[in-house]
This record gives structure tokens, sequence and C-alpha cells, in this order.
């Protein structure tokens, strides 16, 4: 009984660690539902009461929330598609082919994990200069067309198919198009969803990069309009702020619920198979 009480005090540090990283979700979500006198008044109180959609109305009524919306979701989605053809093409060539110098290359590819993206903002904003990309979605996009982590996630994946499977396409005349296409895309098609939640919110949630290269405020994605509209009017308007965050983060947050099973498996079996 003892033991097992020790054991229970246990979550008790836990469950202040998950209280902890949820309050910030919380208070965001319920400021967003407070008028000016309960946030001034009840700062910490997670209740709204009552409860008013009058920040959102202003949000959507006096906001261009749309055109900040569309233009992060097509440099969320492009980013997405091409990260992820890039990964399974990768991967398919580093599992199902020999050829010269494959694992030094894989290995230097698993290097770029290390190297941190401030490294590499000044070469790629000249790069995008000279191109003449710069305040245009293409000059963020670019740069982020492969992944090495998606690429290290796709190879794990692969190596866990058996090679019967292949050799039997091999034999049925089947092109290396073909195997990938029939065979392998199928059986890696929920690590390949996990994957592609995993670059959508990356792309959705990224500030600094677009922040160099966009100029022009028709241009904005979410993030950075919701750090321009909080610069402007979150010295009083703290749940129209809110608001504009809580729109922001809700659709990687319903993907990420969504999704989560296939993530953590994904996760997992990368680390099985290693």
């Amino acid at each position: 009984m003892k033991i097992s009480k020790l054991k229970n005090l246990w979550h008790l540090p836990l469950l202040l660690a998950i209280l902890v990283q949820f309050w910030p979700l919380v208070f965001m979500i319920s400021t967003s539902f407070k008028d000016m006198n309960q946030i001034f008044q009840a700062s910490l109180n997670p209740l709204p009461l009552p409860p008013t959609l009058v920040n959102y109305e202003t949000v959507l009524n006096n906001f261009p929330f749309f055109t900040f919306l569309n233009n992060t979701l097509f440099i969320a989605i492009f980013i997405t598609v091409i990260k992820l053809v890039t990964s399974v093409l990768a991967a398919f060539a580093f599992v199902y082919y020999d050829f010269k110098y494959k694992e030094v290359i894989f290995n230097s590819m698993l290097l770029t994990f290390f190297i941190p993206f401030t490294v590499l903002i000044m070469p790629n904003y000249l790069l995008m200069s000279k191109l003449g990309l710069l305040n245009t979605p293409w000059g963020v996009i670019l740069p982020q067309l492969v992944d090495g982590m998606g690429i290290f996630l796709m190879r794990q994946t692969m190596r866990g198919i058996p090679k019967a499977l292949l050799e039997a396409a091999v034999l049925e005349n089947a092109s290396p198009l073909q195997v990938l296409y029939k065979v392998i895309l199928p059986l890696i098609r929920p690590s390949a969803t996990a994957i592609s939640i995993f670059f959508f919110i990356d792309a959705w949630n990224e500030y600094f990069w677009p922040l160099l290269v966009l100029q022009d405020k028709g241009m904005y994605t979410l993030p950075l309009a919701l750090q321009m509209f909080i610069s402007a009017e979150g010295g009083s308007e703290w749940g129209i702020a809110m608001a504009v965050a809580m729109l922001t983060c809700l659709p990687p947050l319903i993907l990420y619920f969504v999704s989560q099973r296939f993530i953590l498996n994904t996760f997992m079996q990368s680390g099985v198979k290693g």
C-alpha cells in the first residue's frame, strides 16, 4: 500500500506540469470570449461569464482575416505537398537502390538536422533576392522544398516493407515508379499522412522567414498578421488579439488531434527500425 501511494504521488508533479503547459491555451480561449470588463476584472478566471462573440465578430468584420488565411493555406499546402513528394522519392532511392556513396550521402543529409535555420537565412535571402522572389509566396516556399527529417522518417518506414513484395512486382515487369505507386505508397499511407500533418503544421506556424521575405501586408501569413495586429491593437484590445490567435492556431490543433495516432506511430516505428 505504501509503495502504491508513493507511486501515486509521482502523478502530482506530472499533473502540475500538464497544467502549466495547458494554461496559456486555456487563457487564450477564455480571453477570446471575454469583454473588456471581464478581462481586467478577472484576467485569471478561466470561465468567461457570460461568454461573448463580440471579439470574433470584430475580427471577421473589420480584419482581413480570410486574405491572410488564403495566403497561409497556399504556402502551407504547397510546401507540404512538395516536401512529401521529395521525401518519398529520396527515401525510395535510399532503400531500394544501391549506388556509390549512398550511406555517405544519407549520413550527410542527417547532419542537416543540426544546422540551425538562422545560419541559412543570409544565403537563402540573397538567393531569393537574386531570383527576384522577395515579397512573393514563392520566396517563402522555395528554400523549404526538401526536409531531411521527412526523408529519414520515410526511409525508416519503407525499410519495414518485405522485399518479397517488391521482388514479386519486379517479376511482373513493373517499373520502379509502378512499384512505388502500386506497392509501396498504399503500405506507407498512414506514415505519409502523419508526416504531411507535421509538415503542414510547421509551415503554418512559421514566422521568422516569412517576416524577412514578405514586405507587403497583403501578402502576410496569419502568424505575421497576428503579430501586426497585436502590435497595433494588443495594448488595449486583448480580447480581439486572443480571438485572432485562437483562429490562427485552430486549424493545426484540429489536424494534430485528428492525426495524433498516426504521428506517434510514425515516430515509434522510426525509432524501432533505426
